[in-house]
């Protein structure tokens, strides 16, 4: 499998076939279309070792404890179209980690923005101070 520049052998992934849920009519009791791919990202000898470290850290409920992927295809009625499905998701997940994100770079307002922001404050001030209620007498 060739994601961008990583090459992942198709023996580091498990795919295990089970009976999928939902509408299927009678088929869906007896043939095991939907996909279970699994992916070792912690142990796999593919990734370089900066691709692991951003594809874990990521918040990702399909990624276990243990740094396994698993991704559940079952949106086509046919095994090899949820097949693909399955491999397309895991490529996408991959390149997410393959982008390295640019640090921030931490910024000052100017001091024009500092005056504005300080004046309108006072402008406001102003005006809700006139709004009030005394000197009617």
């Amino acid at each position: 499998m060739q994601v961008g520049t990583l090459a992942i052998d198709d023996d580091e992934l498990v795919e295990r076939f089970v009976r999928a849920s939902g509408p299927g009519g009678q088929n869906v009791n007896k043939v095991a279309t939907a996909v279970e791919l699994r992916f070792d990202i912690a142990g796999s000898p593919s990734l370089p070792e900066a691709v692991r470290v951003r594809l874990l850290a990521r918040r990702d409920r399909r990624v276990t404890a243990e740094g396994v992927l698993v991704i559940a295809a079952q949106r086509f009625r046919t095994q090899e179209r949820n097949r693909e499905d399955a491999r397309e998701r895991l490529a996408r997940f991959l390149e997410a980690g393959l982008h390295v994100p640019k640090p921030r770079i931490a910024t000052k307002p100017s001091r024009g923005a500092k005056e504005r922001r300080l004046g309108e404050k006072r402008s406001r001030a102003t005006i809700k101070q006139g709004r009030g209620g005394r000197g009617w007498e």
